[in-house]
């Protein structure tokens, strides 16, 4: 009986914990299942985010496609039309090129017309003739004391020097016809040539001006003593003038790139405000490598620009040293630039290699980037440095023909020849001051005024040409053409000009009545 209450409490404790693990068991189940159930909402939320997210994604992914191929059709579009406006051009080009080739072919067809109409005229003469011959055989034979053989050596004299005559008569006026037309022709080439191309030149002196930010800055540029000017003028090998003129001062030398280097040395320092020797060796060094890298860029881009290709670096960088140099306010780079461009065109014209041409053209004046340096004219120096760094011989014979200081041996050596006379000659390719611009049209003008009976005399375009008035009473027709011609004499040996210079006589006669 004792035991009985602890089997009770024993059972119960049993089916109590057992109870009570059950219920645990269970709210842990439910407390995982709400759990669970709230990571699948949660899964289920940050699905539809990265859903979302991915469709903005892909919608912003496919606004910036579209927008990468709107912009590529619109740059297609855009080099489609360039193109057309090239092939419309090509197209206009090829007409008028048809044109001129079927103005040429009727002007042929004109002139075998004219050669067959000769012909003809030369057979009826020759038929004549060969009439003439019998006539003359017949009559020989009735005149006593001649041979067959005597009267065929007189017949043959008379018809060998009829013959001659004719024939001198019909090679003068065809070397007249070829000579008219070969002038003609060479004339619509280079008008052709020169309507293609359009330069321009920037013209330069010996001289730079910088400007300053005050006047203070002059004292600052000498320096103690003047020990920065000193400094700055053994660095760049520049002279430095400093003077009363307000806010500026002038770099005066005769080499443009030292100038150059000078020039921007200065402006550099000026910007800086540190200005000492130390200072200005260390900026003039750094100029003079910048220079040496442009003058490299001028060249290399000069040879892309032309399409000129295989030159030797040497060569591209003395190309590029032309930018600096200059004739007569003639920038020596685009002079060649322009040769090069002319040359082209001709050669194209005459059916011959146009890449020779404008490599010969853009070569033509590489002997003024050294000649300073070397002995000789610059025609030889660059004859010299083209054989050096492996030119063709057509190259640097045509270089060293283009003053004809030698006998042009080639067409190209021809064709350099004019290009180089083109670009140099044509108006406003060099400039020149206005006082010695008048002084040689004065000149020019009292040189046709010292011969007698001359009236009055002007220089027009630009001194390229002169017209002589001259008094009716006092010269005539045939005296005016040998005045025309000993005024262009008389200029020859006293002036010098670049081109030429048309001289023309004009003699008029008037009769005025009145009628009352």
């Amino acid at each position: 009986m004792f035991l009985i209450p602890f089997i009770i409490v024993g059972f119960l404790s049993f089916f109590l914990g057992f109870y009570l693990r059950k219920y645990i068991s269970l709210k842990k189940l439910s407390d995982a299942q709400i759990k669970a159930k709230g990571l699948l909402e949660q899964a289920k939320r940050e699905a539809s985010d990265l859903k979302k997210r991915a469709e903005l994604e892909i919608k912003d992914l496919e606004f910036r496609l579209r927008q990468d191929f709107e912009n590529q059709t619109r740059e297609r579009r855009q080099e489609l039309a360039n193109l057309e406006k090239r092939l419309s051009l090509k197209e206009e080009n090829l007409e008028k090129r048809v044109e001129f080739l079927e103005k040429k072919e009727r002007e042929f067809g004109e002139r075998n017309r004219i050669l067959k109409a000769r012909e003809e005229e030369i057979k009826v003469k020759q038929e004549s003739l060969a009439f003439l011959i019998e006539e003359e055989k017949k009559r020989l034979q009735k005149i006593s004391g001649l041979s067959i053989e005597e009267a065929k050596g007189i017949l043959l004299a008379r018809l060998s020097e009829e013959l001659t005559n004719e024939k001198a008569q019909i090679l003068r006026r065809t070397e007249e016809e070829i000579k008219e037309t070969s002038e003609k022709r060479a004339k619509e080439i280079l008008s052709l040539v020169i309507q293609k191309l359009s330069a321009e030149y920037t013209a330069e002196s010996t001289v730079s001006v910088v400007t300053l930010p005050n006047d203070e800055m002059k004292g600052r540029i000498i320096g103690r003593e003047g020990r920065n000017i000193r400094a700055f003028e053994m660095a760049t090998g520049v002279d430095l003038i400093i003077d009363d003129t307000p806010e500026c001062v002038t770099l005066s030398g005769f080499d443009p790139i030292r100038r150059e280097v000078a020039r921007r040395s200065l402006e550099r320092l000026i910007a800086d405000g540190r200005i000492h020797p130390g200072r200005i060796e260390e900026i003039v060094e750094k100029v003079k490598r910048e220079i040496e890298e442009k003058i490299k860029e001028d060249g290399e881009r000069t040879t892309f620009d032309l399409g000129v290709t295989g030159l030797h670096v040497e060569l591209i960088k003395l190309l590029g040293r032309l930018s600096f140099r200059t004739s007569y306010g003639q920038n020596a780079l685009q002079h060649s630039k322009e040769v090069a461009y002319i040359m082209g065109m001709l050669a194209s014209e005459l059916n011959i290699d146009p890449r020779l041409a404008k490599r010969i053209g853009l070569l033509h004046d590489i002997g003024k980037a050294v000649d300073q340096d070397v002995e000789g004219t610059h025609a030889k120096i660059g004859t010299d440095l083209c054989r050096r760094y492996g030119e063709s011989p057509d190259v640097y014979q045509a270089i060293e023909a283009h003053h004809e200081e030698i006998e042009p041996k080639s067409i190209y050596a021809v064709l350099s020849i004019a290009s180089d006379a083109i670009s140099a000659a044509r108006p406003g390719a060099r400039k020149e001051t206005l006082e010695a611009y008048v002084k040689r049209l004065e000149k020019l003008e009292s040189v046709a005024a010292l011969f007698k009976g001359v009236d009055k005399a002007y220089a027009i375009q630009a001194g390229r040409e002169i017209r002589v008035i001259v008094q009716p009473d006092k010269i005539s027709d045939s005296e005016a053409i040998n005045l025309a011609r000993d005024i262009r004499k008389k200029i020859e040996e006293g002036l010098e000009y670049p081109g030429q210079i048309k001289v023309t006589v004009i003699r008029e006669t008037r009769a005025i009545e009145y009628a009352k």
